[in-house]
């Protein structure tokens, strides 16, 4: 049982050592409490904080005590304090990061997924590496309208299109919808996962497995329920993302399709 009110009082005030003091170290996401917007850290000083989202927007706010929420907890960011070099810094997929990397012309060529958890996701963890290469991701809401998609989009040799595909499986409807695109300037690569909350692993949420939903049951409402997570899907995504820090924290399946999609974009045509 809760001993008095958990949000009564000045929680955004708090008493000493009762919200955790964070360093601001870059690639960091959280969220600002008062305007919900939600990036990663990519600057800090003594006296602010600049924080990128999923789209390239940035935006500067001040180190206020309890002014962030990490995993949906609130904090306090602290300029991290400054190391020595320990060998070259690693992005979060695992390649060597690019330092004083600068925005280049995007290249014509694309990664589409299904939507924007998806692209999020993708983000997060090869964000790095796709600025390095200048492409961009984009998302489609559904696979239905792939053939018509691709068709608009127009792929030729230096225009190439990669797509990831939920539930890629044999006998799926995406699988029959895969099996239309004939172009040898798109590759359609997919992890057999009925939503991409799956791909990320268990043991990251502290939970012992994804539930199996019934049939009739959408996916995301019976997995809320199942785990005993009384948010909206929405909630229960920052959630999920938020626990991600790295490559290490998502499954193989969709590890190496995304791999396969970068090289496929970004290699000579």
């Amino acid at each position: 049982m809760y001993e008095g009110d958990v949000l009564a009082g000045n929680w955004r005030r708090p008493g000493k050592g009762k919200i955790p003091k964070v360093p601001a170290e870059l690639d960091l996401v959280v969220e600002d409490a008062d305007s919900g917007f939600c990036g990663a850290v990519v600057a800090c000083d003594k006296e602010a904080v600049t924080l990128e989202d999923r789209f390239g927007k940035r935006r500067l706010f001040p180190l206020a005590p309890a002014a962030f929420l990490l995993e949906g907890r609130p904090v306090t960011l602290v300029r991290p304090a400054a190391a020595a070099p320990a060998g070259p810094r690693r992005s979060a997929s695992g390649s060597i990061a690019v330092e004083g990397l600068r925005a280049r012309v995007a290249k014509e060529s694309r990664i589409y997924v299904e939507g924007v958890h998806d692209a999020a996701l993708v983000e997060k963890i090869w964000g790095h590496d796709l600025r390095v290469e200048g492409v961009v991701v984009e998302y489609l809401e559904g696979v239905d309208d792939l053939p018509a998609i691709v068709a608009e989009f127009d792929p030729e040799p230096g225009r190439r299109l990669g797509v990831l595909v939920d539930h890629l499986v044999p006998g799926s409807k995406e699988s029959r919808i895969a099996a239309r695109i004939t172009s040898p300037h798109v590759l359609v690569v997919g992890h057999p996962y009925i939503d991409i909350w799956q791909a990320v692993k268990p043991s990251v949420l502290r939970i012992p497995g994804w539930p199996d939903v019934p049939r009739g049951v959408p996916w995301k409402e019976g997995v809320l329920a199942a785990l005993g997570w009384r948010m909206e899907p929405a909630d229960a995504w920052r959630r999920i993302l938020g626990a991600v820090s790295s490559y290490a924290d998502l499954e193989p399946e969709l590890l190496g399709r995304v791999e396969e999609l970068i090289d496929f974009v970004t290699e000579a045509s």
